[in-house]
């Protein structure tokens, strides 16, 4: 599930930052971009973390 979000919130970024949404959100590092970068990084985070906690556990 997380890599699915992950997926949608590259796609997001990668639609604004061309400008895609121009529109309502300026192209390039808007807010929407560094919203999205920031919230991918988040996730590869948390699934290093999660994995990292599996291995000790065993």
């Amino acid at each position: 599930m997380l890599d699915l979000i992950g997926l949608a919130l590259v796609v997001i970024m990668s639609l604004g930052f061309v400008g895609l949404f121009q529109p309502s959100i300026e192209p390039g590092l808007s807010p929407l971009f560094w919203g999205c970068a920031g919230a991918t990084l988040m996730i590869i985070i948390f699934k290093k973390m999660k994995k990292k906690q599996e291995d000790n556990s065993e």
